[in-house]
């Protein structure tokens, strides 16, 4: 649709039909049936934006030695030319703009922009018959990776990025303290799952969470199995919603009821190990720090080793743009430098299997200064929302 005025008519209806269909629902908690949406006022990105973006990433060809960068559909087609159409997107070290076609069109797209002989940069959800066409009918070319230029522009956001995420995040938190407020004995993680969408819909946007209950809070992906709340069960929500094709990540670990000592005393460590990634995430320092940092309050306590449960077991954090994960990640072994514009969740779980899990997950945007959540963490265990 070209018509940006046309297309922005067709949102706000559809988000207006959206709202009162949730606002109708009976069914659902009074707390979901309030919200309004909180899309208002968003700015999506600048065609400026994006041209500035292929620059970069013509810069960024030129020092690794790639004459060109090859997408199919995905994210990194959408950075460059907020297209999300599923056609195959070249950009040439040498031309100044973009270059999009049928999928089997690429070899002739590639001969039209002088691109048959040296290296061209394959971005990581490029199809391999694809890449397999192009080598029969290109012979000369040689094929490498396009991370280094894909994810080397992706991973610094610009402050309107950020501002996208921003919005992302405090409608998410708007979404969760809407879901928990209608919490009660008996219902089934489905259903909470199901009031999170809905409380989505009705600010303006889709998303969705993962809720798992008691002893199945302890599996970092949740569980299938059936589960009802009961008094004094942990309670773990966890995703996000998209501004924008941008994304947000939050995870709160919150008791139905009274907490126990046990509960409160494991709550607090989490916070703690999330608090100390916080700290490490300063420019200069790598990623495996900042996991390292984390880590080493769990395994403190007396948790782990390493990644053993009881204890951590996956990395401490993920990058987040236009994908919920991506690079970089906060993981041993990663010794990449964080720079200011990298954006990362900080979640390091606690996983205890047979009794709980507790996760406090917020994400966090990198600065001179050192890192800065887009979220304000949780106070205590009986108080989700800063």
């Amino acid at each position: 649709m070209s018509d940006p005025s046309r297309r922005t008519f067709l949102v706000t209806a559809a988000v207006g039909l959206a709202r009162i269909a949730v606002a109708e629902d009976s069914t659902l908690p009074e707390a979901i049936r309030k919200l309004r949406p909180m899309t208002g006022g968003i700015q999506p990105i600048s065609g400026g934006e994006r041209q500035a973006r292929i620059e970069k990433a013509r810069r960024l060809m030129r020092e690794n030695r790639m004459d060109a960068v090859l997408m199919e559909g995905g994210s990194s087609a959408f950075y460059f030319t907020g297209s999300r159409s599923n056609e195959v997107t070249l950009i040439s070290r040498a031309g100044p703009g973009s270059w999009s076609g049928k999928a089997d069109l690429a070899p002739k797209i590639l001969k039209d922009q002088g691109v048959s002989t040296g290296k061209l940069g394959v971005e990581e959800r490029v199809r391999f018959d694809l890449v397999d066409q192009i080598g029969k009918e290109l012979p000369a070319l040689d094929f490498v990776s396009a991370d280094p230029v894909t994810a080397g522009c992706r991973m610094i956001k610009s402050r309107a990025e950020l501002a996208l995420m921003q919005r992302a995040n405090d409608i998410t938190i708007a979404c969760y303290r809407a879901a928990l407020a209608g919490l009660r004995e008996g219902m089934t993680q489905v259903e909470l799952s199901s009031n999170i969408a809905a409380a989505y819909k009705a600010l303006g946007v889709n998303g969705d969470a993962m809720a798992i209950f008691g002893k199945y809070t302890a599996f970092p992906h949740g569980s299938i199995q059936p589960q009802k709340l009961r008094e004094g069960d942990l309670v773990l929500i966890d995703d996000g919603c998209t501004v924008e094709g941008y994304q947000s990540d939050v995870t709160r670990t919150v008791v139905f009821g009274k907490p126990t000592a046990r509960q409160r005393e494991i709550w607090d460590l989490e916070r703690k190990a999330q608090d100390a990634a916080l700290a490490a995430a300063k420019p200069g320092r790598t990623c495996e720090s900042v996991d390292a940092a984390a880590r080493k309050v769990i395994t403190g306590y007396g948790f782990g080793p390493g990644y053993k449960v009881p204890g951590l077991p996956h990395r401490t954090g993920h990058g987040i743009g236009l994908d919920g994960h991506e690079w970089p990640y906060l993981v041993r072994g990663n010794k990449r430098a964080l720079e200011p514009g990298m954006c990362f969740s900080d979640e390091p779980t606690i996983a205890i299997y047979g009794e709980f899990g507790v996760r406090l997950e917020d994400c966090m945007y990198i600065t001179e200064d050192g890192a800065r959540t887009f979220t304000k963490q949780s106070p205590a265990i009986d108080q989700p929302f800063g």
